[in-house]
């Protein structure tokens, strides 16, 4: 009798997995790189990694809804004349119109203004529909200058130095031309339809020195009424938020590479830049060296979800915070009700892979005239409403937990981490320990 050892199944490999050889084939076959829209899809450390300490013998918690627990925020109290008031601590990321449409751009206006929060421009310049529907709007003012003028920094409330963006920091915008309409073309003076590609620096300053004049000059166009922001992507968050407040800034907003964007290579969504979660806590301490922390605000965006994520960034230090890709996501984007149109774009619901094609069913990042009139801006904007009411809720409840009758009052010692990555991040202990690695003992 003969025996024989069952056949070994084959092993794929975990370096050259399935994702990996498709997109070698791909570059094979085509000779160029991969362009999409969205976010980095990888794991990396995020807020999920860190938890609460809610209170029980030690801390005093605050009864449910009956106790107070203040949530406004006051932006750009440095130097502006006239500071941005907020009555929640979530803020609308800059999302250009070009990579959304008309209706989407005015549905955040009236989402924002219903929940008291101010939202952005992005790039391309400002939309009377933007700017008629929002109570308090900030003003992108980006390297490719794209619809730049002085009069809209003065219509606008607050204005927001892009040096760079989270998806892709270093790297400029990009918009391919089928989402280059007439409009979009009048407003940054381009050709129609052919694709354009945004400078990665400002083209009249190259460094930190430049950066100050620069501000100096807007503030003297807005007669110093206009709070400045300075936003950086992940990368150097200690320096370069040092740097921005050296040069002047009032308020530092910091993306992480959890933030999504318009489109850009994938190459540069996967491997450029920080982990939200890595940028917060250094950019807290060069605040604090400077004497500046909560004099400067600090927004922290980058893959910021629900009243927990907010939480979380507020306890280790952010004044506030911004959503981007949420926020299109209660707008309706990638809906499952259009999963059928989705696949026959070769995607589906979720992916976030049709932002730059111009062609996302649900209405919202399209210049398509039929496909934009999908997206009812009242009814748009009512959901976004309710979308930040219930995480502004979430973040209460867990600040009443924690003891805290206002969301400004939590803090790292409310905190500890469920990995060892992340507790090195966020600089708080591993669960269960005292440990704060690269910080404390064992």
């Amino acid at each position: 009798m003969s025996y024989h050892n069952p056949p070994t199944p084959p092993r794929k490999s975990a370096t050259f997995d399935d994702a990996s050889l498709a997109e070698i084939r791909r570059a094979a076959a085509t000779g160029i790189y991969d362009i999409r829209g969205g976010g980095t899809k990888r794991h990396v450390p995020h807020f999920d990694d860190l938890l609460f300490l809610g209170a029980s013998m030690s801390r005093y918690p605050l009864e449910g809804y009956r106790e107070r627990c203040d949530t406004s925020v006051t932006l750009g109290t440095r130097f502006a004349r006239k500071p941005i008031e907020l009555k929640i601590p979530v803020t609308i990321a800059g999302m250009s119109f070009g990579a959304l449409s008309g209706p989407a751009k005015e549905a955040l206006g009236r989402g924002a203004t219903i929940a008291g929060t101010s939202t952005t421009t992005g790039d391309g310049g400002m939309t009377d529909e933007e700017r008629g529907h929002s109570e308090l709007l900030v003003y992108q003012y980006l390297p490719s200058r794209y619809g730049m003028n002085p009069v809209d920094l003065r219509r606008c409330d607050a204005i927001e130095i892009v040096v760079g963006q989270g998806a892709k920091p270093g790297g400029g915008g990009m918009l391919l031309g089928q989402k280059i309409s007439d409009r979009v073309a009048e407003m940054r003076t381009l050709p129609k339809g052919i694709d354009q590609r945004s400078a990665c620096r400002h083209p009249d300053w190259t460094g930190p020195d430049d950066l100050e004049i620069k501000i100096l000059e807007l503030r003297e166009i807005t007669d110093w009424e206009k709070p400045i922001y300075i936003k950086v992507g992940g990368s150097r968050p200690y320096y370069d938020t040092a740097l921005a407040v050296k040069a002047g800034a009032d308020v530092v907003v910091l993306d992480g590479m959890q933030g999504g964007t318009a489109a850009s290579q994938d190459v540069f969504i996967e491997h450029v830049g920080l982990p939200t979660l890595a940028c917060i806590r250094p950019a807290v301490k060069a605040l604090q060296d400077l004497g500046m922390h909560r004099k400067v605000q600090l927004i922290v965006s980058g893959g910021i979800r629900n009243g927990a994520d907010v939480a979380k960034a507020l306890a280790l230090g952010a004044d506030a915070v911004s959503v981007g890709t949420a926020a299109l996501v209660a707008l309706g984007d990638n809906d499952p009700k259009w999963e059928a149109e989705y696949n026959a774009l070769g995607t589906t619901a979720g992916a976030y892979d049709d932002w730059h094609e111009g062609k996302d069913p649900a209405g919202i990042t399209t210049q398509d005239p039929a496909l934009a009139s999908r997206l009812d801006p009242v009814a748009a904007g009512r959901r976004l409403a309710n979308y930040l009411k219930v995480i502004t809720l979430e973040a209460q409840t867990i600040a009443r937990a924690c003891g805290h009758n206002d969301l400004h009052n939590l803090e790292p010692e409310d905190l500890v981490a469920l990995t060892i990555e992340a507790a090195a991040m966020a600089e708080v202990p591993l669960a269960g320990t005292t440990w704060i690695p690269g910080k404390t003992g064992l």
